[in-house]
């Protein structure tokens, strides 16, 4: 064993001693495992360049003959000016601007696939962002980070044929969400041209605050949002503090914004090891670094709720640290979450790389489902039919059964490939899901983390008779739930819901902010851009944002029609209510909500541009949130909460002082508590009245969404139904007050299982009474009609005297 150690020690040195970027570098670890593929083949690629064991100068390029620094860290060996490889020194290799010179050789699908990303692009954040100024763009999603366009080729499509065939569909029902090219967002105007038109502050919005998480860029450098930049965003760790731990000196290991350590972190079969301690896989946490505002989902899924104040205290009594920029209260953490499954499990490489076309929205670029693993009680995974649950209609998915495949992309092999067992599952789109193998009845997740998890689909439980009585009531026995909800309707158990979304643009006084689009724009041939170079400065444009909220909630998100067509948790989206300071100080908007004409269900007088949005929580829990919840709350309904019952009409001023018993105020000297919002007349929980109007916009990316519909209502609405039975308790007529009179002779305690026995009894009882009524009023008709009819012919002149 010391002999194989000592070998391995000399060929290491052996291997050091051929790159001179060491003798500065010294102690720096290898990007991937000496003996993995992808080591291997970076070495082949240095072998040809002529430099060989030189690893560095394939993905930084460089100049590996000089010892000085300056020289050391520009252009490139003359091998990669006429191959493919680094075309300078590149400080980031994975950086979006340089990429297809360095990842993008062996990587190629992928890195093709990035400027038409969701990730990219960020289209679905500026239309909604778009849509709350007042609808600048309509329903449509061509406005994003940059110009790009779709692939002339239709079959350019990263999948599988019947996924290339189910998206071409698809984007034709929804050309909205689906556009062909993308132009770049325009320019933050100036103060002055805000004075012309105060709906312009918009994109001083978008460019300042909204637009720094996208691939392009490396972000805003704060405690938990420290990141690279390209692949690197998902692909190289950072940590929370953003400090380098790892053993090469020349990095700073006292300043913020370097990566944890130098060592790509991917698959199950990529481990990063730090400190004796070893992980394999993308940690949520980096996923969070970007997913943690918006629909929150990272954070989320974590367990984490945000909150306005700063419990709990350290043991020097210093309050709870932010962490992206916000502070937290710790709810339960998503069940896949507990079981240790990273957002890779799940996500497919199409959802997180693209598949190269542009997609407006998160339900556009996402091909999963929760059935493509669990299916449902009456049908496995590979039983259902292509696009169950992914319908984009009101009615659920029929046809034949999708299957399972043995056979995946060939770029997809570049990843951790498991054994197909009885083959790999398929998506709802047709896509192959590469770590969940069918094997016999049951599947089995290999996750990146490394372990193997056996998961029963809910059939397989059913016929195990391990589902609960509740479970197989709701998923079996109501067949509507199965086909017009989503899952996660009763199995996410809260949801973060921020109420009011204030946003301040103050263009007073001269203030200006950092335009992060315009920084990751001005990108220079080392793949750097502004933010890199550490020159945001350069970047301010006029006004400056800043955000707060109305109030937060987190229990029983209320309910809508999703784009899918199916009914879906709803949380507050973008309901944005803008104030636009001038330059001279004077509000051009204050507390203002956009009408929209003739959307969503208004006419010309308009809809309010606020937005409640279906959602996806990612806060699933084993237990589903309760029966009550959604069929006894109004809130669940849209109603609002409490049905807005409880709240004063926001679009009346506040004021708070010395009054009279009539309201008149007795001081002069007062200023207004709480300014009115002219355009809201109601709680902004509340987006549906109870005529069926609809009071603000419901999900706007997709045709189907939208408030729950009368007839939904009148099969959900059970609001009330304790009256049914007590309005007649204790006297409402002489048998119910008798059963009352021996229930309390009888010092019967009526309990809630009590009651539900009760009730069960009833209805029971209330059934066979009917059905018997019905048999025996049934069988008195056919005796009068035979008595009366039949018998009476059968007595004739020819059988009276048989008769």
């Amino acid at each position: 064993m010391k002999k194989l150690l000592f070998l391995l020690f000399v060929l290491s040195i052996a291997l050091y001693a051929k790159n001179s970027c060491i003798k500065c570098h010294g102690g720096i670890e290898h990007i991937r495992s000496e003996s993995s593929g992808m080591m291997k083949a970076i070495l082949k690629k240095a072998d040809e360049a002529g430099y060989k064991g030189n690893d560095c100068i394939v993905c930084h390029g460089g100049n590996p003959n000089s010892k000085k620094k300056s020289k050391a860290h520009n252009g490139t060996v003359k091998y990669f000016l006429t191959h493919e490889g680094p075309k300078d020194f590149y400080p980031a290799p994975g950086s979006t601007w340089i990429n297809q010179n360095t990842c993008g050789m062996c990587h190629k699908e992928e890195v093709a696939a990035q400027m038409n990303s969701l990730m990219m692009t960020e289209q679905g954040k500026i239309q909604g962002a778009l849509w709350s100024f007042g609808g600048k763009e309509g329903y449509q999603h061509s406005i994003g980070n940059y110009v790009t366009k779709n692939p002339k080729d239709p079959h350019a499509r990263l999948g599988t044929k019947k996924y290339q065939a189910y998206m071409k569909e698809l984007s034709k029902m929804e050309p909205q969400a689906f556009p062909s090219k993308m132009k770049e967002l325009p320019a933050a105007p100036t103060a002055q041209e805000v004075e012309k038109d105060p709906s312009l502050a918009v994109y001083t919005y978008l460019r300042q605050e909204c637009l720094r998480c996208h691939t392009g860029s490396k972000g805003r450098q704060k405690r938990g949002d420290f990141r690279g930049i390209g692949c690197a965003s998902c692909h190289i760790p950072y940590s929370n503090e953003g400090y380098y731990e790892g053993a090469d000196k020349s990095i700073n290991h006292k300043e913020k914004g370097h990566l944890l350590v130098h060592q790509i972190q991917s698959s199950r079969d990529t481990k990063i090891t730090l400190h004796g301690k070893e992980y394999s896989g993308i940690p949520v946490e980096t996923c969070s670094t970007c997913h943690n505002r918006g629909k929150r989902i990272g954070v989320s899924y974590q367990g984490l709720m945000e909150t306005a104040y700063k419990a709990t205290f350290d043991d020097k009594g210093n309050p709870q640290p932010k962490l992206h920029t916000k502070r937290y209260i710790h709810m339960q953490g998503d069940v896949h979450f507990k079981k240790g499954m990273l957002c890779q499990d799940c996500h497919t490489s199409n959802d997180m790389h693209g598949d190269g076309f542009l997609s407006g929205a998160n339900a556009g670029a996402v091909e999963i489902e929760c059935q493509d693993c669990h299916g449902t009680t009456r049908r496995y995974p590979w039983e259902l039919p292509l696009g169950y649950s992914d319908e984009f209609a009101t009615q659920p998915k029929t046809g034949k059964a999708r299957g399972v495949t043995k056979t995946m992309a060939a770029y997809l092999k570049d990843g951790s490939v498991n054994a197909a067992d009885d083959g790999y599952l398929l998506s709802a789109r047709g896509n192959p899901l590469i770590h969940a193998t069918k094997k016999g009845n049951e599947i089995i997740m290999h996750l990146a983390s490394g372990k193997d998890v056996v998961l029963k689909p809910l059939k397989l439980l059913k016929k195990e008779e391990k589902l609960s009585k509740v479970g197989l009531l709701a998923m079996d026995k109501i067949r509507a739930h199965n086909d017009k909800m989503e899952c996660y309707t009763c199995h996410a158990t809260w949801a973060p819901q921020c109420y009011g979304c204030h946003v301040k643009i103050d263009y007073s006084g001269g203030k200006q902010n950092k335009d992060y689009l315009m920084a990751s724009h001005d990108h220079d041939l080392h793949g750097r851009t502004g933010g890199m170079r550490k020159e945001l400065k350069k970047y301010l444009v006029d006004g400056k944002v800043t955000e707060t909220r109305s109030f937060l909630r987190w229990e029983d998100p209320a309910l809508s029609q999703n784009g899918e067509g199916r009914i879906s948790p709803t949380i507050p989206g973008c309901q944005t209510t803008i104030t636009v300071i001038g330059k001279d100080g004077k509000a051009l908007l204050q507390n203002h909500i956009y009408k929209i004409p003739n959307v969503e269900g208004a006419g010309a007088e308009g809809q309010n541009a606020i937005d409640m949005a279906p959602i996806q929580p990612h806060t699933i829990q084993k237990e589903p949130r309760s029966c009550e919840s959604c069929h006894s709350m109004q809130k669940a309904l849209g109603y609002g909460i409490t049905g807005s019952q409880t709240t004063a009409d926001p679009s009346v001023d506040t004021i708070v002082d010395i009054m009279s018993a009539d309201g008149k105020v007795m001081p002069t000297i007062i200023d207004t508590q709480i300014p009115a919002i002219p355009n809201l007349h109601f709680d902004y929980s509340k987006f549906l009245d109870a005529n069926g109007t609809q009071l603000q916009t419901v999900g706007h990316h997709w045709k189907l969404s939208g408030p729950l519909s009368k007839e939904q209502i009148a099969k959900t609405d059970r609001i009330g139904a304790c009256i049914a039975c007590h309005q007649d308790i204790p006297k409402g007529n002489l048998a119910v007050s008798a059963m009352t009179h021996i229930a309390e002779m009888a010092n019967i305690k009526i309990d809630k299982k009590e009651h539900m026995s009760i009730l069960n009894k009833l209805l029971n009882l209330a059934a066979w009474v009917q059905v018997l009524a019905g048999i025996f009023f049934g069988m008195l008709i056919m005796y009068i009609f035979y008595k009366r009819v039949i018998k009476k012919k059968s007595i004739s002149s020819r059988n009276r005297g048989w008769k």
